[in-house]
């Protein structure tokens, strides 16, 4: 048993053995660095030693934690009908969905631990995850998974996914909430944290774009990951290609736009969100070509041409948002996003807003990559 002894790890061996397992729970260990969910990996005796996931949620983020799971099991149920259909890819290439154990009744596909919220998902064998993308071939992969996930998706009617996060994603009311902290807000800045008002103030008037192409039906919502950064896409450990996409909760009706951007901020950002070298941050652009490359392989025939010409505003939009997200967190006290040190989340804004600020450089470079993928 790990950490033999542990109070904690005697009670998450607990909580995962109230689940369908195939066998006694052996070990359970952490997993990952998510910034919400506490996930660990659980390891049975039975043949195989097979592995699950074991996590659980935020409740104080996704406040309906049932429609979450709802949410998971009809994409799960589509992406399994669909799977099938999906046109062949290279030799050896494989898909795989996260599915959902039952708790030990089989009545319910969540187990409720006082005030908390456990569920436990089967694991993707033989693949890993990075926080940083390692080269081009690796960056197209990116692409190709998050293509594949919404080329699987597509067709799922929107009413079938409840809105679990409402408003994410959705700059302007990032941008109001960020105001009403600001104002409550009576300590005096740093200066660290006055340039990352300044630069909010100088973007004030754009973040609205995407919301207005909504509005005016030029970009229709369809179903999203609502998380597509590179640690969430799996990449098989022998052939490097991408088999899965995880951390489903996020999943959701969206914009696909916000999902693409958000894979490309994540993927060509070479020194990754946590860097401190903040002023050193760039968007790459070749990394962005792969990216978008492999994405248009597997997903070039359900994008419009609208979908297509907003894209580079999606780019520029999701970096500031999410930089606008860390700094309002700080401004409040660190009440959102995980932490390690004091000042993390400004450090994670400075990233965020270096990034945006590479993106509006070479914004006419982007937008002809864009251009090529038609």
């Amino acid at each position: 048993m790990v950490l033999t002894g542990s109070r904690t790890t005697d009670r998450l061996v607990e909580i995962a053995d109230r689940f369908a397992l195939p066998g006694k729970v052996q070990a359970v260990t952490p997993l990952g660095s998510g910034n919400v969910n506490d996930t660990y990996c659980v390891t049975v005796e039975a043949e195989g030693q097979p592995r699950f996931v074991l996590q659980r949620l935020n409740t104080e983020v996704f406040r309906q934690p049932r429609l979450v799971m709802a949410n998971i099991d009809a994409v799960s149920e589509h992406v399994a009908l669909r799977l099938p259909l999906l046109p062949p890819g290279p030799a050896g290439r494989r898909w795989e969905m996260p599915r959902v154990v039952k708790d030990r009744s089989e009545s319910q596909r969540w187990v409720e631990w006082g005030e908390e919220f456990w569920r436990t998902l089967t694991f993707i064998d033989a693949a890993h995850t990075h926080d940083t993308i390692a080269d081009a071939t690796h960056a197209r992969e990116i692409g190709v998974g998050l293509g594949t996930f919404h080329t699987l998706i597509s067709d799922l009617p929107v009413e079938q996914l409840a809105d679990t996060l409402e408003g994410f994603h959705i700059t302007p009311r990032y941008l109001a909430h960020y105001d009403r902290v600001r104002e409550a807000c009576a300590l005096p800045l740093m200066a660290e944290a006055q340039w990352c008002e300044a630069f909010i103030e100088e973007r004030r008037r754009g973040t609205t774009v995407l919301e207005d192409a909504r509005a005016s039906g030029l970009l229709r919502v369809r179903p999203i990951h609502g998380d597509p950064k590179i640690n969430n896409v799996m990449i098989c450990s022998s052939t490097a290609r991408a088999v899965a996409m995880v951390d489903l909760d996020t999943v959701k009706p969206g914009l696909v736009q916000y999902d693409i951007g958000d894979c490309l901020r994540s993927a060509c950002n070479r020194l990754g969100e946590e860097t401190p070298d903040w002023q050193a941050v760039s968007f790459d652009t070749d990394l962005c070509a792969a990216v978008l490359e492999g994405y248009g392989s597997m997903a070039r025939e359900f994008l419009t041409d609208a979908d297509y010409e907003s894209l580079f505003d999606a780019i520029r939009l999701i970096s500031f948002e999410l930089g606008l997200r860390f700094f309002t967190d700080h401004l409040a006290g660190d009440v959102y996003f995980r932490t390690s040190h004091p000042g993390h989340n400004l450090e994670r804004a400075l990233v965020q807003f270096q990034l945006c600020r590479s993106i509006e450089a070479q914004e006419q470079q982007i937008r002809a990559i864009v251009a090529g993928l038609r």
